[in-house]
């Protein structure tokens, strides 16, 4: 069975892959998705009216002609919303359907019913209505200027960054940009209601948290949350994007089913979702550094600066963590972190895959790449001299660092990856190649993993065996393709003993299992898996108490395996042993809970451990850059990533891949552009590029560390999901040291923003020439 707490310095075997729970019908199309499921013939599809101002008051509203559209059913507006007009996740900042003000550029106003969804969209352009403008802030400078914040800047510090500046024997200032990102996600939002009897309400929603979609759709209904069901059976991608942005969906289609009866779908388009939904924050950062000759860093001011958007959201835990991570895998001695949090026109941004720890782990990782860059050291050599050691172990918000395996990770990685012969064969190239210039970077992860919310570090689960010895299992993990569903079963089928097969996931329901926390901190494993194992345990202890009571045996000759359960001297089969225990009247069902120990944090003076443990990482990127035209191109990618005992090899395996394009995509192909007036232009896959088959590295190698996590996970395993996201930093450093290899007699950073698009890419060689033959 699963051991849940082995003795310290137990070995934990990694269990063995198995296919995702829906691979074959993922691969013969036969995964049913929410707009996959039966439509009945009184379905009303809708559409929501949208601002076409980023910032003004409503004059006035005339929906005459809306109404009066073919195909139409009614139009609702805030008035017709019976409880509280609210889907956000804390602030109550966010209106389902704005009232007498808009303050982003395509927010939401009114609500279109009609018997087809082209039908609902063409009569949701037909509204006219009236703004008095109001003063705008679209850009970080601009909200900056009008003090506009969505909350107090926040400061996380460690001894005295001022002094140990001003003794430092080096010292050096910069700045860059970092911009969002879009989910992107091939399955949009959407989101089905139907009425129930005497009031209740059932929605099929594409949701990462279905308890707040139940909760935000009961108070907007003036209903119990006893009165709402939840359904999420799989969503074809998230990222984030669905932890709180599908309640804004999710309840307009409630409202409509309430009010009229019918059941109602809203799917939106892909341009409206890019426009109304939030995106990864962008960042400006700028910081001055002290240092040694050696690359030590003796001081670091560090000042993050994020638009937020119009609402909270969740930013303020998105940039703490942005902060939390600002030190990646690096001892700092006297730190100041300051974060600003701005209060901008533009659509909130909100959760995406690692949660403003990618923002931060890019901003310390730059600055190490200057440090390098003035001494004329190689960037790892400036790395090794920083990491975290014995003695140096404490973070800036005073956790100490126990699990640290990123020297022996990125020691293993440098050799296995022939990192310094290639750095010597690069710099030949280099020196001949007048033209394209390549780059070599080794960079590591430290990531931690928690909700750095205490209270969401909280999971349960139902766990059924029937009398033939089947066994249904439900969660409050969402599957959007990361495989949770089968990592559970896993855990279930050994407590047991049984096949794979014998397990049966069944969707996430608000109904089976409730006040469950977000899928997301990339802790869908390791909440619900113990969550699981914990109830499946309950019901596996009351087994083997029937049978040594049957079988006249102790508990301890009560033994599950493959071959079968040993009882004594007597051997049966699951199965047998099921319908046995049903007919001896015992109990083959159990819930379960897990709540993540030993963690706390004071957010107010920025100390605690927020943190369980952390996953490690390290990627070698090398790649090469076309000088004329500022286009490159990922030419090797050798990972070295760390997920504990894995639950499933193959299942970590697509998670790191898939994480690493993606944080790729980040850095340098998907840009966000908004105008002057607060518009999206880069709205629709023709003008935003998300990375594609040819963006993967044509060698890309991965391998998993072999080792466990220290702490008793399930199985002694680790999360997956957001770390391996930032090990793509690794091809923005390589970026920087090719383009720095245009002129390598300058020792100075070249000026790259990111996305290292080809146009940045080109004014960063500019720049660099520039600053480089001005020193």
């Amino acid at each position: 069975m699963a051991e849940r707490d082995p003795e310290p310095g137990a070995v934990v075997l990694a269990k063995p892959s198995h296919p995702h729970e829906s691979a074959h019908l993922h691969v013969t199309g036969q995964a049913r998705y929410t707009d996959d499921l039966a439509e009945p013939g009184d379905m009303l599809h809708l559409c929501f009216g949208q601002s076409t101002e980023a910032h003004a008051r409503i004059v006035s509203m005339d929906l005459e002609a809306v109404r009066e559209a073919p195909g139409v059913h009614s139009v609702y507006t805030a008035a017709d919303i019976p409880g509280a007009n609210d889907v956000a996740p804390v602030a109550h900042d966010d209106p389902l359907l704005a009232e007498d003000e808009v303050v982003s550029h395509g927010q939401a106003l009114f609500l279109v019913a009609a018997t087809s969804r082209d039908a609902a969209r063409r009569a949701a352009r037909l509204a006219k209505v009236e703004y008095e403008p109001l003063d705008a802030a679209i850009t970080s400078a601009q909200a900056r200027a009008a003090n506009s914040l969505i909350e107090p800047t926040q400061r996380m510090a460690r001894g005295d960054a001022g002094a140990a500046l001003a003794s430092a024997p080096h010292r050096a200032k910069g700045a860059f940009e970092m911009g969002g990102q879009d989910h992107f996600y091939l399955e949009g939002q959407i989101a089905v209601a139907t009425p129930d009897e005497d009031g209740a309400i059932h929605i099929v929603s594409s949701t990462q948290h279905p308890s707040e979609v139940q909760h935000l759709v009961a108070h907007m209904l003036g209903l119990t949350s006893a009165d709402v069901t939840v359904e999420v059976r799989r969503m074809g991608g998230a990222f984030g994007g669905k932890e709180t942005q599908a309640a804004l969906f999710a309840a307009a289609a409630a409202l409509v089913a309430a009010r009229t009866g019918r059941p109602a779908k809203l799917r939106c388009d892909r341009d409206d979702d890019m426009v109304m939904t939030g995106k990864r924050h962008p960042f400006e950062v700028a910081y001055e550094v002290g240092y040694d000759e050696e690359g030590h860093l003796l001081a670091l001011s560090l000042f993050l600066s994020s638009p937020c958007g119009a609402s909270v959201d969740l930013s303020p835990a998105i940039n703490d963590r942005a902060m939390f991570h600002a030190d990646n895998c690096y001892y700092l001695p006297d730190v100041e972190i300051v974060s600003e949090r701005l209060k901008t026109n533009t659509v909130s941004a909100t959760a995406f895959r690692g949660f403003g720890g990618p923002q931060g782990m890019l901003a310390i990782e730059r600055i190490l790449d200057d440090v390098a860059a003035r001494l004329g050291r190689d960037p790892l050599e400036v790395r090794l001299a920083n990491l975290y050691a014995a003695g140096r172990s404490e973070t800036p918000y005073g956790m100490e660092i126990k699990d640290n395996i990123a020297p022996e990770m990125i020691a293993r990685l440098r050799e296995n990856a022939r990192y310094d012969a290639r750095s010597k064969a690069i710099a030949t190239f280099n020196a001949q190649s007048p033209i394209l210039k390549r780059g070599l970077a080794l960079t590591p992860v430290k990531f931690g993993i928690s909700f750095t919310t205490t209270h969401l570090n909280q999971a349960g689960a139902l766990v059924h065996v029937y009398a033939d010895g089947s066994i249904q299992v439900n969660h409050g993990g969402t599957e959007m393709g990361q495989g949770v569903y089968v990592k559970v079963a896993q855990v279930v089928a050994d407590v047991f003993g049984v096949p794979l097969g014998t397990i049966r996931c069944t969707a996430t329901r608000t109904d089976k299992v409730p006040n469950t926390s977000a899928t997301a901190a990339s802790s869908g494993a390791d909440l619900n898996g113990m969550a699981a194992f914990n109830a499946a345990s309950t019901i596996k202890a009351r087994l083997v108490d029937f049978l040594s009571r049957t079988y006249a045996c102790a508990p301890e000759d009560v033994t599950f395996g493959a071959d079968g359960v040993q009882a004594g001297a007597a051997r049966l089969t699951f199965g047998e042993v099921a319908r046995r225990a049903q007919i001896g009247r015992v109990s083959l069902s159990s819930t379960g809970f897990y709540a993540t120990p030993d963690i706390a944090y004071d957010r107010a003076a920025h100390k605690g451990r927020p943190f369980y443990y952390f996953s490690y990482g390290a990627a070698v990127s090398e790649v090469a850059v076309d000088t004329l035209t500022g286009e490159h191109k990922v030419l090797a990618v050798d990972i070295l990533h760390d997920v504990g005992a894995s639950l499933n090899p193959a299942i970590d395996k697509g998670q790191i891949e898939g994480g690493f394009v993606q944080g790729q995509g980040w850095l340098t192909t998907e840009e966000l552009v908004w105008d002057a007036k607060g518009r999206l232009l880069t709205h629709s896959p023709a003008t935003y590029k998300i990375p594609t088959a040819s963006d993967r590295p044509k060698r890309l190698t991965i391998e998993l560390w072999d080792g466990q996590n220290v702490e008793p996970t399930i199985n002694r395993s680790k999360a997956v999901g957001e770390p391996p996201f930032m090990l793509a930093i690794s091809v923005f450093s390589a970026l920087n040291r090719a383009v720095a290899a245009c002129l390598p007699e300058a020792r100075c950073l070249p000026p790259l923003d990111a996305p290292a698009t080809p146009e940045k890419v080109l004014a960063a060689i500019a720049g660099h020439r520039k600053e480089g033959t001005q020193a």
